[in-house]
This record gives structure tokens, sequence and C-alpha cells, in this order.
């Protein structure tokens, strides 16, 4: 409760603020931010996360595995599906306490889409991929019916794939209407983040590998696409867009890198105004790759990055950053009751707190 007030109260200040300002109270300064973290039992990478409130969250990673809390992060229950020990489930979308649906990543067969319905007791095999030459990396939905994954490119184009019964079938959507891809461009499968929406019908993908760094965009639910370039340096297979965020169908930003940590990431930021058709530069950028992004709920101009060396916070839509934390994530989510997660390497979960 002590937390849910403060973090009202900050919201509040800065919805009163100018955009311009970065600290929410010029004589307090801004908050002291800092990660809980929990126990969870696992020592698999959980670079899948999808919280629904303070007390439910679902994650997923290496080795097949599927965790659960509802109650906050105190317990936490393994509902892996049987048998996927050998699969990587590196996104989850969860639309409550039972209902959840996980995307297992990698060519051929390896990538799948499994649903539960009763909190991860059972599990249905709803998609099975048989184009050899794909590889699905992300999965992102509107509402609890309309969703899409996203491949690496076949025959020169990014694939789509669509469901509008909350992921218990899937459909390839036709390719014409997509952009093609450059030469050695492909989507990053380190987040969940590499496919996000906002609204009912806007979607946005984000690229690397090739000479530089892209996002995708469509307004109907990726049917056609849009694609513009970032300043978030590319050129290797190592380095690009590794996962975006948007406050809504105009404000976003854009996080990446070089994944190598002997490589520098000097620009590793960007942000958008207009919806992804342009991209400019932060200011002053985190100081290292960073795989994943959240804005802070009720917050206009607050989000936070992770990654594998520590996690930042921006009090000005993504033009500044600021490091708060060293320890490691690959991810981070927030929810509309005002909390934020971050999961990652050996089994590492942890709750945003103000100090």
């Amino acid at each position: 409760m002590r937390l849910r007030r403060a973090w009202s109260a900050l919201s509040a200040a800065l919805v009163l603020a100018a955009p311009l300002l970065v600290p929410p109270a010029a004589q307090a300064g801004p908050p002291r931010l800092g990660w809980e973290l929990k126990e969870t039992g696992v020592t698999a990478r959980l670079r899948g996360l999808a919280p629904v409130s303070r007390d439910v969250v679902w994650a997923s990673g290496s080795e097949g595995v599927v965790l659960r809390t509802v109650n906050g992060g105190r317990t936490w229950r393994n509902v892996s599906p049987p048998g996927t020990e050998a699969l990587q489930f590196r996104d989850i979308e969860a639309f409550d306490a039972n209902r959840a649906v996980a995307l297992s990543i990698g060519e051929g067969t390896d990538s799948r889409v499994y649903r539960t319905e009763d909190g991860g007791r059972t599990w249905t095999e709803t998609y099975r991929n048989d184009e050899p030459r794909a590889f699905y990396d992300c999965l992102a939905f509107f509402d609890r019916r309309h969703g899409l994954a996203m491949s690496d490119p076949v025959d020169g184009r990014f694939r789509i794939l669509a469901t509008d019964d909350g992921g218990r079938s899937w459909q390839v959507l036709p390719p014409d209407g997509m952009p093609p891809a450059l030469p050695g461009e492909a989507g990053f499968a380190a987040s969940g983040q590499c496919l996000t929406v906002a609204g009912a019908r806007d979607v946005w993908l984000s690229t690397g590998g090739a000479d530089r760094s892209r996002v995708f965009h469509s307004a109907d639910r990726g049917r056609t696409w849009t694609v513009t370039d970032t300043p978030i340096p590319a050129a290797d297979p190592a380095r690009g867009v590794f996962a975006l965020a948007f406050r809504d169908r105009h404000r976003g930003i854009a996080v990446g890198g070089d994944y190598r940590p002997e490589e520098a990431s000097p620009h590793a930021a960007a942000i958008t105004r207009d919806g992804g058709a342009s991209w400019q530069p932060a200011t002053t950028p985190p100081p290292a790759y960073r795989s994943g992004v959240a804005w802070l709920p009720h917050l206009p101009f607050a989000a936070i990055a992770v990654g594998p060396s520590g996690s930042d916070v921006s009090w000005s839509a993504g033009r500044t950053w600021q490091t708060f934390d060293t320890g490691s994530f690959d991810t981070v989510s927030c929810t509309r009751d005002l909390t934020c997660w971050a999961s990652g390497e050996s089994g590492r979960i942890a709750r945003l707190a103000l100090r």
C-alpha cells in the first residue's frame, strides 16, 4: 500500500509537470528506484514475462519453463507444458490468472504456440511451424482475441501469424503487404519485445542484422506495413533494435545495441513521436546494450530499460537515461495497477520498488 500511495503521488506530480521536466519534483529530485528480487526456484533464463497485476505474473524461458505466481512473487508454481524441456519459451502473453499463450522459438518445428485456460495445469499446442525456413521470435496481443506472432523472413519477407480466437488457432497472413527484408535482416528473440502493439490495430516489429536497423509498422493488425530506418546501429548479426515499447499509437521507444558483452553500444536507444514514421537518437542513451523496455504506468514521460549489465530510467520520454541498478535482466513489463516486473538469467525475477 505504501508503494501504491507513493506511485500515485508521483504520477500526479508528473501529469502536472511540463513535458521537459526531468525530476518529478524540483526540490526533492527524482525518486530512487530499485528491484526487489523474488525467489523462483529455477535456474532457467526467463526472457518471457507477462505480468497481469501486482499479484499475478507469468514468466517463461529456457528448458521449456513456464512459471506463475498469484501472490505477488512470494511463491512461484512451475506450470511448464509437459515434454517441452528442449524448447525455449522466449515470449508469453497472459490475459488473467488462468489464461496464457506461450511461444517457443527456433527453426522449423521448434517454433510452437501453447495455450492454457486453467492456470497452467494443462496446455494445448495450438500451432507448430512446418516451414523449415521460418523462425518465430515474438508474440503480441491487441486484446483477448486478436494477436500476432512474427517470424524472420521467408522468401525475403517477414512472416506474420495471426489469431482471432485468443490463440486457439492461427493463420499465416498473406505476405504481399510486407515490405521486402534487407539481406541479413532478422528479429531478435531476446525479450519478447521485438513485436509490440498499442490500441486495437497498431503493431510494430523491430529488426537488426542488416546494414541498418529498422522498425516496421502496421495500422491494420498486420495486413499491410510500412518501414523506417532507426539510428540504432546494425551492420552485424549481433546489432540492431531488440525491443520496442509504445505509450500510444504515436510515442514509442526503441532499445538495442550489440548483445556481445565485449562490444560497446554507444547508441542504444531511440524515440519516435509520430508512430514510428521517424526516429531520433536519445540524447543521453543507456550506457550499454539493452534488450527490454517499458513505459511506467500512469507516468507520461517515464520509462525503464533493462539489459544484462543494468537497468536505466528515463523521466523524459526516452530522451535521457540514468542507470539505477547494475543487475542482469533481459525483459521488463508493467501493469495498469502500478507495478513493474523484470526477469532474466538464472531464474531472476524482480518487482520494482520506490526507495
